[in-house]
């Protein structure tokens, strides 16, 4: 899954982000949703998300157990 679609994002889930800072470079930064920011059901670039750890970004992709 990639992140895209609200409903398969939610907190407590371990998801891959791309912080607004590696969006030249790609670099995914791995950690457990906080909270989600994007209000909308479905975001072409990623639901934008906060970790626990207080960094935002888009989700890339979600960690399957």
């Amino acid at each position: 899954m990639d992140g895209q679609n609200r409903k398969d994002v939610y907190p407590g889930l371990e998801v891959g982000i791309i912080l607004k800072k590696d969006q030249r470079s790609g670099n995914v930064t791995y950690g457990i949703v906080k909270d989600l920011l994007t209000s909308s059901s479905f975001h072409s670039r990623g639901i934008k998300v906060r970790l626990d750890d207080g960094q935002v970004g888009r989700v890339c992709e979600i960690v399957e157990d």
